[in-house]
């Protein structure tokens, strides 16, 4: 089946054409929230290949930093 794409290659190509405005966007959503900018999305570029369209809203910085917040906590107590 040459010539066709699979969804995780189709996901791949959305990514690499977002505007840059979205990217400076989440960077100073980044910065807002005191999050390192490049550990974001280090973290959410590894992720994002592997999850599901509708799971993208939980890579948002700031359900990003909940989720670590969470975590962090789980793991404290």
């Amino acid at each position: 089946m040459e010539g066709e794409i699979n969804e995780n290659q189709r996901h791949t190509r959305e990514v690499r054409s977002v505007p840059p405005i979205i990217l400076f966007t989440l960077v100073e959503n980044c910065r807002r929230l005191g999050i390192d900018a490049r550990g974001y999305f280090e973290v959410v570029l590894t992720r994002l290949p592997a999850i599901k369209a509708n799971e993208a809203v939980s890579l948002t910085p700031g359900n990003w930093l909940k989720a670590r917040h969470g975590k962090s906590q789980r793991q404290a107590v």
